[in-house]
C-alpha cells in the first residue's frame, strides 16, 4: 500500500521569495515531518470549486499548521493594531471548513499554532490578541505540563517538556467541547483536545516542527498522524472489500 496520503492546509501570501506575484506556501518543516513519519504531504489551496469534504477525497489525514493571526471579528472583537490577519480574506473560513469536514468524516486531525487557535475560536473560544512584549511565547524555549490522562501525554510519551513556542496571541476563553490538556507554567493554554474521545485530534500551541528531527517526543505527533492515516486507509480498504463480495 502506498505512503498515507496528508493534507496540509496551504497559506496564500501576498508576497513569496522567487515568485513575481502571490502564492501558496507552507513550512518546509512542516511538510518535511510528515515525510519522515512515513507520509505524502500534499498542499490544499485555500481556493477550490468543491465543499471541503469533497476536498478530502482520497487523504487519509489532514494537518492545520502555523500562520497569520485568525480575524479577530470571528470571536467578536475588533483588530488591534498588532494583529495581523491573513492576506486572503477567505483563508480563516477554509482552514474552518476543512477542520470540521476531516473531524467529521472520522479522518484524525494535527492542528499547530494557527490552526489550534483556530480550532478554539470554531468551538466559541477566544483569543488573547496580544500577549505581553516579554512574554516566553513570543520567541523562545518553554516548559509545558501536560495532562497524563490525554491521548497527547500518551502519544508524546510524557507529561512535560520543553516546547518551541513563537506566537503572540493565545487562548483565552476555551470554546465548547474542547479541554485543555497542555498548559505553560504562565498558565497559557498549550493544548486542547475534544471532549468527544472518538475524535481523533491533536491540538498543540507550540511548533513541534521545529524540533521533531531531532527529538522523539516532538516526532511522535507526526508519527501518530501518519500511523492512525494509515491505519484508517486500511480500514477503508477492508471495508470495501468485504461489501464487494
Amino acid at each position: 500500500m502506498s505512503a498515507p496520503r496528508v493534507g496540509v492546509t496551504g497559506m496564500w501570501s501576498n508576497r513569496i521569495h522567487g515568485l513575481r506575484f502571490d502564492g501558496s506556501a507552507v513550512a518546509a518543516a512542516v511538510l518535511r515531518s510528515v515525510v519522515r513519519a512515513g507520509g505524502e504531504p500534499l498542499m490544499l489551496f485555500a481556493e477550490g470549486p468543491s465543499p471541503a469534504a469533497e476536498r478530502l477525497g482520497g487523504l487519509d489525514a489532514l494537518l492545520v499548521p502555523g500562520g497569520a493571526d485568525i480575524d479577530p471579528r470571528r470571536y467578536g472583537q475588533e483588530p488591534l493594531e498588532t494583529t495581523s490577519v491573513a492576506d486572503f480574506a477567505a483563508q480563516d473560513q477554509f482552514e474552518a471548513d476543512m477542520t470540521a469536514a476531516a473531524l467529521a468524516a472520522g479522518l484524525p486531525v494535527l492542528v499547530i499554532c494557527r490552526g489550534f487557535q483556530l480550532l478554539n475560536v470554531e468551538h466559541g473560544g477566544s483569543l488573547v490578541q496580544d500577549v505581553a512584549p516579554d512574554s516566553p511565547h513570543r520567541n523562545s524555549v518553554h516548559e509545558v505540563a501536560l495532562d497524563p490522562d490525554s491521548r497527547l501525554a500518551a502519544v508524546m510519551g510524557v507529561e512535560s517538556l520543553p516546547v518551541s513556542s513563537y506566537h503572540h496571541q493565545a487562548i483565552d476563553r476555551v470554546g465548547a467541547g474542547l479541554r485543555a490538556v497542555g498548559t505553560a507554567p504562565d498558565g497559557v493554554v498549550e493544548a486542547l483536545e475534544l471532549e468527544d474521545p472518538a475524535a481523533e485530534l491533536l491540538a498543540v500551541q507550540w511548533h513541534p516542527e521545529d524540533a521533531a528531527a531531532e527529538d522523539p517526543r516532538q516526532h511522535a505527533l507526526f508519527q501518530w498522524l501518519v500511523d492512525r492515516a494509515a491505519a484508517g486507509r486500511s480500514a477503508r480498504a477492508s471495508a470495501e472489500a468485504r461489501s464487494a463480495v
